[in-house]
């Protein structure tokens, strides 16, 4: 017979050995469980994902026109500004005001300069945040990229009511980040993003028949 004539050559029998049933289970149950974690995971980005954009598209109040945001900042648009933009979100503990315009460059750096103290300057994006940053109170629902990842032409400082002198210090109310980004040659736009504590109700949106 096969087998033993195999033996009978001088072949050497292997016996093949089972798993124990208790090894079977165990790798069963882990490769379930790798399983499990990766349906979590994916489960958990998406969730995160979610209320990521949620966090984007809420809260955002009509009402905040350019001029009432203006009024509640304190920092006022030049009459020759063109292009006028804001936007307010409210939170539980504070709200966001958004504020941007457009100016000729020359107009934007006189605007500027009345809003600097003496010895200040503007300082260049050197370190622009990706292409896809979302900041929680973005200019996004503005229709505005976020000035935060301009690499070029964008200049930026922040500015406390205690920080400016007469005659802008004394409209100034809250604490600001101010973007200056000369997008063409020749025209700049501003963009102003301001917390607002505590959070205040803009007037209600105006209907358009």
């Amino acid at each position: 017979m096969k087998s033993c004539s195999k033996i009978a050559s001088g072949e050497p029998f292997v016996r093949r050995r089972r798993l124990p049933v208790a090894v079977i289970v165990a790798s069963v149950l882990l490769a379930c469980a790798a399983a499990a974690i990766g349906v979590v995971s994916c489960a958990a980005e998406e969730v995160a994902s979610d209320s990521s954009d949620k966090e984007m598209t809420c809260c955002w109040e009509g009402g905040a026109t350019p001029a009432w945001m203006s009024g509640q900042i304190g920092i006022r648009i030049p009459e020759v500004a063109s292009d006028r933009r804001a936007g307010h979100k409210v939170g539980e503990r504070y709200g966001t005001g958004l504020l941007s315009f457009v100016l000729p460059a020359d107009d934007a750096e006189t605007y500027t300069s009345r809003l600097i103290q003496d010895g200040t300057e503007m300082i260049d994006n050197s370190r622009p945040k990706a292409k896809n940053y979302r900041p929680a109170a973005a200019f996004d629902p503005l229709g505005l990229p976020e000035p935060e990842t301009f690499v070029r032409s964008l200049r930026k400082t922040s500015l406390c009511p205690d920080d400016l002198a007469p005659p802008e210090g004394k409209y100034f109310q809250r604490c600001v980040d101010l973007f200056a980004h000369e997008f063409t040659s020749g025209t700049t736009r501003i963009y102003v993003r301001s917390t607002i504590e505590p959070p205040v109700t803009p007037p209600p949106a105006s209907k358009v028949p």
